[in-house]
């Protein structure tokens, strides 16, 4: 099973400090982040996208390739892109010249999104959502399987034999589809894509139901069920012990979700989530171990990756996490 991170750039005060870091001292500890998944021998890296001035994550190739420059190994991928409202050619030819600068080690997610600021953002109707999404990723996929592509469609002007460069090193970037629905999941199934899973709230009963779904629809596809590829992505906080997460944990993620609930967490939500029937993947190495291995067997995962700098953290809290994580939790993982 392939382990790793992922961050969203939030730009959280915290929250018994009230420190909150400029945009350039959050972009310096997402590389820094990158520096350390590698070093710690971990396999992926993900960047997510959010279009708010409490985050610093909008031009995500951008730092994704960034990332590619401090590192030399890891993988680095969106956490998702969201397409509806980007430009295709134009986010292949960011993408692709990150690939460059990583020497083949680039992936793209593409979502539609929990949020819809992004709409209004570049002059897109909200009454298009879906059928947005599916323009683009045809017209993707294209554009990542010839370097020269005519295509028409409704929402863009149309190419002619128009040339499609820079080529990335992988020669096509691997693409996976973000889905937590039960019609989004078999849409991409249908399509061919491999499925990325945010495990965020509910139950693994229900994110078992919703790989099997897709699974069962790659089938009927015709497709050979071997590569039907599910990786998933969820909140990650770990400590030696428990008691550590359960006590200090919670006000950092409090702040982070505290748009969500418009307000603090409940702490009856938060001790939910930590039980072992929660999809927070928090608590003490061991409590971490069982968790991801449940979507391990459960879900059939074979990737999972953390979000792990929430809520506006020390770094230093952060960093420990990580090593946590990566000479701890990633070793049992793998054994199990």
């Amino acid at each position: 099973m392939e382990l790793g991170l992922y961050t969203f750039g939030d730009m959280v005060a915290d929250p018994h400090t009230g420190f909150k870091p400029s945009p350039t001292e959050r972009m310096t500890q997402m590389l820094d982040l990158a520096r350390l998944a590698e070093e710690a021998g971990l396999d992926i890296i993900g960047v997510g996208e959010h279009h708010g001035l409490d985050y610093v994550n909008s031009a995500t190739a951008t730092i994704i390739a960034a990332m590619a420059a401090v590192t030399k190994t890891i993988r680095i991928t969106s956490a998702s892109t969201l397409l509806s409202t980007a430009d295709p050619v134009r986010t292949f030819q960011e993408f692709a010249t990150a690939d460059l600068v990583s020497k083949g080690r680039v992936e793209i997610v593409f979502g539609r999104g929990a949020f819809t600021d992004n709409f209004p953002l570049f002059g897109m109707d909200l009454k298009d959502y879906d059928a947005l999404f599916i323009e683009k990723l045809n017209l993707f996929a294209e554009l990542n399987s010839h370097d020269h592509v005519s295509w028409s469609g409704k929402f863009r002007s149309a190419l002619r034999d128009a040339e499609i460069a820079p080529r990335p090193t992988q020669g096509k970037l691997p693409v996976s589809i973000g889905a937590g629905s039960p019609g989004s999941v078999v849409r991409a199934a249908q399509l061919g894509y491999p499925l990325t899973m945010p495990v965020l709230g509910g139950s693994f009963a229900g994110y078992a139901q919703m790989a099997q779904l897709y699974r069962q629809a790659w089938t009927e596809a015709g497709r050979d069920p071997a590569w039907a590829k599910i990786s998933t992505f969820g909140h990650l906080h770990v400590t030696e012990t428990a008691e550590e997460t359960q006590r200090d944990f919670y006000p950092y993620y409090s702040a982070y979700l505290r748009p969500m609930f418009r307000g603090p967490m409940p702490v009856a939500t938060y001790a939910q989530m930590l039980s072992p029937q929660g999809t927070l993947m928090g608590g003490s190495v061991q409590q971490v171990v069982d968790k991801i291995l449940i979507l391990k067997h459960s879900v059939g995962s074979s990737r999972f990756a953390g979000q792990i700098d929430i809520g506006g953290q020390p770094f230093k809290d952060i960093a420990r996490g990580i090593e946590l994580f990566a000479t701890r939790v990633a070793p049992a993982v793998r054994a199990g």
